[in-house]
């Protein structure tokens, strides 16, 4: 089979202006304006109003290319457009070919009939989205989200493009994924389905094929090779084949083995030439969730090749308003800063798109399991014929796309809908209960059995099975938590709930200094400005960052105190919940918070903000979601220590506890020696302090506890037992030394007193060993920079130069 990229050579035209813009797929309108300096950045200051205005009107992208006799004498020829964004009408040489609606869907018509030998002209006509959704919601109005444009659901678009709680308004149009011509002759191969039966440590793998053309049956060859590339097994045959692979090197996620990824090659052939060839990557693995009613209530628990794991993560959004700005490079760093803080689990939310072939790839490669979300979130659906033929086909175009990834751990029907139809307060209509329930619990669980029945299909996300039956009820399914945050109440509320699978939970921060100043100017650098509002779409949010800042802090001194405070928030309300629950693993089996990522520079519920940067909460992820979990509950004047172990064997350590004063004297200490049974947690020591600690000292106490494995120093971790702001804590004078190897930098930090939330700040962006950590007294802290991790060159003159340290001391010092 010829295969053509057609990802060159396109011209954008503005309907209006006439103007034109030369452009290479992946493009978008407001993308090529910008790079042609016709609009400003609509993520500056309030530049986002802008976006509105150019979506209002019509584009058309245009092709011209040249076919030879050679490309026309094939029987069939078809174009492939991978994503239309999203109301569009394709022409060729003049005459209809097809029109669209769906940014989800993969598109393929045969364009043999238009093609003429010589010069031709593609053409696709893309409508203003705003028009579209204002007309449908007049004539039928749906229940949403009042942060995205009215109507937003009546298209099957990226519900985030038009607003969204954390993202702005910039409904985009374009050719957002690649366009291809093929052409052939006989026969060619459609898809190929991997099916897997894993028993007595070998592993039947199957291997179903189709053609384009039942009736002209040539010779396919399926090869099957081992993850170091050796050949395995090798069929011939038509249509189905079967291969028995003992000893499997099985896939496993992150933290928990290798990512074993075995390679299947599927050729066509036809008088002894091939004529056609399909490569995939698999991982041998089992995922199972396991929804059963138990001792709590219902279990929701994921058994990855027999083992029941806790998931760890956070939800996924878009990576940017504007998609042609996206990567691979970008992703995989997105990935890779996930598995540095010890995620295994992605939730792919459903107010986006369906993410590039790559993501996944890079998550097979990773060991990040991805709970997939179809796209629909926060609203009322109408299904129409046309809407329920267009959803299917959408559904089967993802789920034959992505099944085959060994990544791939659960298909979820939607986001909050159920949830939102419950509780939110819309009319409890009986059209959209039964458009909902028709959806969600028959026609894309039916899809699932069919396409891809090896993977376990979830209605809604919360949900405790469907039905509309209690969707919030803690004991069943899986939880969003949002009183905490929405419902103002303090962190310790994550302590009254044991969930079986919290898959959203949050809490809002600003970004640092460096991204604010990439949309702001000096004047704006308040958090109350017009422009700081508008990079922030929660309502009232920035009032409740200072709510929960004035019940646990004292009132920054500047501005980027504040911002650096708002992390500290956000870093300890995740850690209070992440704590918690992983403390009672077993009955609690995932937490996934809100969010990982964001789509432009805003303040949001992300831990990595829109260039990547790591936020507080971050570097906090990569100790709460640390494989050993050395915790301690505390009370006002007693304290439990817990190790969480989420290994596959029993761990053995030894725990050293201080209690201390502000000073880092002891005043009390004691150890025990601990064994931890595999994938558990364990409450190891209690400690009544009630002869210590009162109304008087409370406010000079902390305890520590230090964790040794192997004899070695595994992790620390302190707590107070006053609120932040009425702590004593002293001026810890922080030191700071630098030195530096052949493989990485080392910053050496330490104080005179006891100090909280040392924050490490560098001119250029580097990922640190550890930032925001807690320092003991003449206790030094040796954080590291890896050089092979470094994006730009530096030296140990340029961190010297332009290193600060700061602690919660210098909130208000």
């Amino acid at each position: 089979m010829l295969k053509v990229n057609f990802n060159d050579n396109w011209t954008i035209k503005d309907l209006q202006t006439e103007k034109e813009f030369d452009v290479r797929l992946p493009a978008s309108v407001m993308n090529a304006l910008l790079d042609a300096n016709e609009i400003e950045d609509p993520f500056y200051r309030d530049n986002e109003d802008q976006a509105l205005e150019v979506a209002k009107k019509d584009y058309l992208f245009y092709k011209t290319f040249e076919v030879d006799e050679t490309l026309l004498a094939h029987d069939e020829i078809t174009i492939t457009f991978h994503g239309i964004d999203t109301i569009a009408e394709i022409s060729l040489n003049g005459q209809r070919v097809a029109a669209t609606e769906n940014m989800h869907h993969i598109y393929e018509w045969n364009v043999k009939p238009f093609l003429v030998e010589g010069e031709n002209v593609i053409k696709v006509m893309l409508f203003s989205p705003l028009k579209y959704i204002e007309e449908k919601q007049a004539m039928d109005r749906l229940a949403g989200v009042h942060h995205a444009v009215d109507g937003y659901q009546h298209v099957r678009k990226a519900h985030s493009m038009y607003g969204w709680d954390w993202g702005p308004k910039i409904p985009d149009l374009g050719l957002w994924r690649d366009v291809e011509m093929k052409a052939w002759n006989d026969n060619r191969l459609e898809d190929i389905h991997i099916h897997q039966i894993h028993e007595n440590n070998h592993v039947q793998v199957t291997v179903d094929v189709t053609v384009a053309n039942e009736n002209n049956k040539c010779e396919t060859t399926v090869l099957l090779k081992d993850p170091a590339g050796k050949l395995v097994s090798q069929e011939a045959g038509t249509e189905q084949f079967s291969f028995k692979i003992d000893n499997p090197q099985l896939w496993w996620p992150s933290g928990y083995g290798e990512q074993s990824l075995y390679t299947v090659e599927v050729s066509m052939e036809k008088d002894g030439k091939q004529i056609d060839k399909l490569t995939k990557r698999i991982g041998l693995r089992t995922i199972e969730v396991k929804h059963e009613a138990d001792e709590w209530g219902k279990s929701f628990e994921f058994i990855i090749n027999g083992y029941p794991i806790f998931m760890k993560g956070a939800n996924y959004i878009p990576e940017d308003n504007l998609l042609p700005r996206t990567s691979e490079e970008r992703t995989e760093r997105l990935i890779q800063d996930s598995v540095a803080a010890n995620f295994n689990m992605i939730r792919v939310w459903g107010g986006g798109h369906y993410p590039e072939d790559y993501f996944y790839d890079l998550c097979d490669q990773y060991g990040i399991v991805v709970w997939q979300d179809f796209m629909y979130a926060c609203s009322v659906y109408r299904l129409t014929d046309q809407f329920e033929q267009n959803v299917r086909q959408e559904a089967i175009d993802q789920i034959k796309r992505i099944r085959h990834h060994a990544s791939l751990g659960i298909w979820c029907g939607n986001n909050e809908v159920e949830e939102a139809m419950e509780h939110w307060g819309w009319p409890k209509k009986a059209d959209w209960r039964r458009d909902y329930i028709k959806l969600f619990e028959i026609i894309l669980p039916e899809i699932v059995a069919k396409y891809d029945p090896q993977t376990f299909y979830w209605s809604s996300s919360p949900s405790s099975g469907g039905g509309f039956d209690a969707p919030r009820d803690p004991n069943i399914g899986d939880v969003h938590y949002w009183e905490v945050w929405h419902g103002q109440k303090p962190f310790t509320a994550y302590r009254n709930y044991y969930f079986r699978f919290c898959s959203e939970f949050g809490f809002q921060s600003f970004p640092s200094m460096k991204t604010i100043e990439s949309f702001t100017e000096p004047e704006d650098r308040n958090i109350f400005s017009r422009v700081m509002e508008k990079h922030q779409k929660n309502d009232d949010a920035n009032g409740m960052i200072l709510y929960y800042l004035s019940e646990n802090f004292l009132y920054p001194k500047n501005f980027d105190a504040l911002l650096y405070t708002s992390q500290l928030l956000q870093a300890e309300a995740i850690k209070y919940g992440v704590e918690h629950w992983r403390r009672n693993l077993g009955r609690c089996m995932g937490s996934l918070y809100w969010q990982l990522n964001d789509c432009w520079p805003v303040a949001s519920w992300s831990s990595l903000d829109y260039y990547g940067r790591w936020k507080a909460l971050h570097y906090y992820a990569k100790k709460f979601y640390d494989p050993i979990l050395l915790s301690i509950e505390e009370g006002e004047k007693d304290a439990s220590i817990y190790v969480t172990n989420d290994h596959l064997e029993t761990i053995t350590g030894q725990i050293e506890w201080k209690l201390r004063d502000n000073q880092s004297n002891i005043i009390r200490e004691g150890g025990l020696d601990i064994d931890v049974e595999a994938l558990s947690a364990k409450a190891c020591q209690y400690l009544n302090l009630t002869d210590v600690i009162n109304d008087e000292t409370k406010y000079q106490t902390y305890l520590e506890a230090i964790l040794y494995i192997d004899g070695q120093l595994y992790s620390s971790t302190t707590v107070i037992f006053a609120k932040t702001k009425h702590f004593e804590f002293l001026n810890p004078q922080l030191d700071v030394k630098v030195e530096e190897s052949d493989e990485q930098f080392m910053i050496s930090v330490s104080a005179i007193s006891y100090t909280k939330y040392v924050e490490i700040q560098l001119k250029q962006d580097v990922v640190l060993s550890d930032n925001f950590f807690d320092l003991s007294a003449n206790e030094p802290k040796i954080v590291t920079i890896d050089k092979k991790s470094l994006t730009q060159s530096l030296t140990k003159e340029d961190i010297e130069k332009t290193l600060n340290v700061r602690s919660v001391y210098h909130i208000t010092h």
